[in-house]
């Protein structure tokens, strides 16, 4: 069983490999944690897509997403047809702070999995594969009750 203190452990490892980025570009850990959200999932473009999936609090995802527009990093854009949904858009200048993000994720992985075995790494990537399946399913199932 996977412990909370082993999730602890990937998000300081992960925070640490940001950290220079952060301090390179003035950029706050969780505004970073944002561009790199938006940025790598083209199909989430809002900050309640923010909010629900990255599981960041709606006030802070508010003060976070100002602050990346105000400094030019994203722009705000309405949606045609529903004037109450905003769309988040990563500028130009986003797109640097975003390689030298995907930069450190890579080297979070590999520090991860290293001297893990490519079977085992295998195994690992179908059995999050099923659980998230199992899961879906469960929430699937359980959402009509």
């Amino acid at each position: 069983m996977i412990s909370i203190e082993y999730i602890h452990k990937l998000l300081d490892v992960y925070n640490q490999l940001c950290r220079p980025l952060c301090q390179q570009t003035g950029i706050p850990q969780t505004s970073l944690d944002i561009l790199m959200f938006l940025k790598n999932n083209p199909q989430y473009k809002n900050a309640a897509d923010i909010v629900k999936i990255r599981g960041i609090k709606a006030n802070l995802v508010s003060i976070h997403v100002e602050r990346l527009v105000q400094e030019g990093y994203l722009e705000r854009r309405e949606v045609p047809g529903d004037r109450r949904k905003t769309e988040l858009i990563c500028t130009r200048k986003a797109e640097h702070v975003w390689r030298q993000g995907c930069e450190i994720q890579k080297t979070f992985i590999e520090t991860l999995f290293s001297g893990v075995p490519a079977e085992s790494r295998k195994i690992f990537e179908q059995v999050m594969e099923q659980t998230e399946e199992n899961l879906n399913t469960y929430q699937k199932e359980n959402k009509q009750k």
